[in-house]
């Protein structure tokens, strides 16, 4: 979906429209916030004390990231988008993989809860937001090619990731009441699922 959206914006600029319409930027948006949707979920599901301040967090810079991913790739892209090309599925899979077994592990040795680990916080949010807005990155890259403004579509791109995340961490809440002790459990394995697929669309071309 996001590739077919990045082609369709990359021709459009190429038969010489020097803009792209609001739908299309809502449509891309859309698309590059839906693993942001479905990290939120998992991770809100599987933190028992969940409070607005970790909305917040992952929200604000779930949002963040994607809307600064766009500007990165727009200004200096070209050159580097054949060594993210290479890379960007096996570092978010990474990533994510390696949230999960955390989340895994850490649901399986339960300890003294102010220790518990928490996806929203220092590095852990940081490697969540990378690895859910790298595709945004592309993005930035086609605009840039065809000599389209930057600041208006990573604008819309954050606001919407911010909030389709916050929608995410709503449907985590209450899956997590449902899901009780195994919900930790569960929003491990999802995040490493999120990851195995982005790693599988890139390998084996799967949109």
């Amino acid at each position: 979906m996001t590739c077919f959206l990045i082609f369709s914006i990359y021709s459009w600029g190429k038969e010489g429209l020097a803009k792209v319409d609001l739908l299309t930027i809502l449509g891309t948006a859309l698309a590059l916030a839906m693993d942001a949707f479905a990290v939120a979920t998992a991770v809100a599901a599987g933190l028992p004390d969940w409070t607005a301040r970790h909305t917040f967090r992952l929200a604000w810079h779930f949002g963040l990231f994607q809307a600064m991913m766009p500007i990165i790739g727009w200004f200096g892209g070209s050159a580097l988008l054949p060594f993210m090309a290479a890379i960007d599925h096996w570092v978010a899979f990474t990533l994510l993989a390696l949230l999960g077994l955390r989340m895994i592990w850490q649901a399986r040795h339960p300890k003294d809860p102010s220790q518990d680990f928490d996806p929203t916080r220092g590095w852990s949010l940081v490697i969540l937001s990378v690895a859910t807005s790298i595709d945004a990155f592309a993005v930035g890259v086609s605009l840039g090619l065809i000599a389209i403004s930057i600041w208006i579509p990573s604008l819309i791109i954050g606001l919407v990731t911010l909030v389709v995340t916050y929608l995410g961490t709503r449907v985590g809440r209450r899956a997590g009441h449902y899901l009780g002790q195994w919900a930790e459990r569960i929003g491990g394995v999802v995040l490493i699922g999120i990851g195995t697929r982005i790693l599988l669309q890139h390998l084996m071309g799967i949109e």
